[in-house]
């Protein structure tokens, strides 16, 4: 069987730079609370990989339906269960982690998404997403 693939790729730079440029603002981002983590959803690259320039809503579509994020910022409670995290945090600020499509609460500010996550919603970290694509 085969899954379709497609064709974006998580452009980590321009996401980083807009991550920079958020910290500048962070006054306008949410502050998590409890055990909530504010993750960012990251740019998707504008070509796919043969050079072809992807529509706006093929783009639009890849982020909603990302399943990999950057943490922003957590909440003062976030991975202190010791009874549910007998090892430790699963991630931390700065982390690119793997999560479930649509999931968490999502909101936008400026015209673009953030998604807060509990911190028992991340399913792995991610040492370098280029070139991670999601199967729709």
């Amino acid at each position: 069987m085969t899954t379709a693939v497609t064709s974006n790729g998580i452009d980590v730079d321009s996401t980083l730079k807009r991550v920079d440029e958020l910290k500048d603002k962070s006054l306008r981002l949410p502050k998590p609370a409890g055990y909530k983590m504010l993750v960012a959803l990251p740019k998707i690259e504008e070509k796919t990989s043969g050079g072809i320039i992807k529509a706006s809503s093929t783009i639009e579509k890849e982020t909603n339906a990302a399943n990999v994020g950057f943490v922003i910022s957590m909440g003062t409670d976030a991975y202190q269960d010791k009874e549910k995290f007998p090892n430790g945090a699963w991630c931390k600020e700065g982390d690119f982690v793997v999560m479930r499509s649509y999931s968490g609460t999502r909101m936008y500010i400026d015209g673009e998404e953030f998604r807060m996550l509990n911190d028992d919603a991340i399913e792995g970290v991610v040492a370098d997403p280029r070139g991670f694509s999601r199967a729709l």
